[in-house]
């Protein structure tokens, strides 16, 4: 398999402000080759990113600007074949069923367990993927920064991470360990970042997008998280910024099909 991201975003900084980028391709073991470029101009001049290892492969790119600019980043990756599969580590079933500040699973406990009962497993990860699904309306621009699964249950519609977010806390009341993704997604429309949720079930961990907006079989991994605050595209850790523009495009060699129902491990 090859797939090809790009990313690019401007934006307009205030003095100090110090930035924390996740937009490069996650490094993970398995894959035959990863040509990438990132770079970044500040009033047209390049500047220096500090690459930081995040959990899961994740990398980010941290800058800070000690003057006003106008920033500009243009990242591009061609990643041939396909990662690993995630390994078990004890710590993250743990930390991946804890609620989290978008996941509010202990709020949700009741309502997972009168919609779910007893269901388990992969059957469990289905029945959840079905009931977001069909019970949210996608949405552009109908959902807040600050909104969390319960926000999200309430107003019955969102976007990508709030599926997510709304899948994940279900799950976790469960007592299924979830957590975020964000990808790039192939076929995706409108193209954009996307988040999934990857669950531990019969021992693995599986994909779900309750949007269904792209095939899971083409996602490329960016980051892993507890929910969207572990895994946003674009932080600011110090002073205040303006995004101006973002532009994502992915494309992949062969686009596959996807039911939506199956199993299938991000890779």
């Amino acid at each position: 398999m090859n797939r090809l991201v790009t990313a690019k975003l401007t934006a307009r900084t205030r003095a100090s402000t110090s930035m924390a980028f996740s937009v490069a391709v996650a490094r993970n073991s398995g894959y035959s080759a990863v040509d990438e470029v990132l770079e970044v101009t500040a009033d047209g001049e390049p500047v220096a990113l500090t690459p930081v290892a995040d959990v899961h492969g994740g990398i980010l790119h941290t800058l800070t600007l000690e003057q006003p600019a106008n920033l500009e980043l243009n990242y591009r990756a061609e990643v041939s074949g396909v990662a690993d599969e995630p390994e078990k580590d004890d710590a993250d079933l743990v930390r991946y069923v804890r609620p989290s500040r978008y996941c509010e699973s202990d709020r949700l406990l009741p309502t997972s367990y009168a919609l779910f009962g007893s269901l388990q497993g992969s059957e469990l990860l289905s029945a959840v993927r079905e009931w977001v699904s069909g019970n949210l309306s996608y949405v552009s621009g109908s959902s807040r920064h600050t909104d969390g699964a319960t926000d999200t249950l309430l107003a019955r519609r969102g976007v990508c991470r709030d599926y997510a977010h709304l899948a994940i806390a279900l799950l976790r009341a469960k007592d299924v360990p979830a957590r975020l993704v964000s990808v790039y997604a192939p076929g995706l429309t409108p193209m954009d970042f996307h988040a999934v949720v990857e669950a531990w079930a019969d021992g693995a961990w599986h994909v779900i997008d309750a949007t269904g907006l792209a095939p899971r079989t083409n996602l490329l991994r960016i980051a892993t998280g507890r929910d969207a605050s572990d895994t946003a595209f674009l932080s600011t850790v110090g002073g205040s910024l303006t995004l101006d523009t973002l532009e994502v495009t992915a494309t992949v060699d062969t686009l596959h099909d996807d039911d939506g129902a199956s199993l299938v491990r991000l890779r």
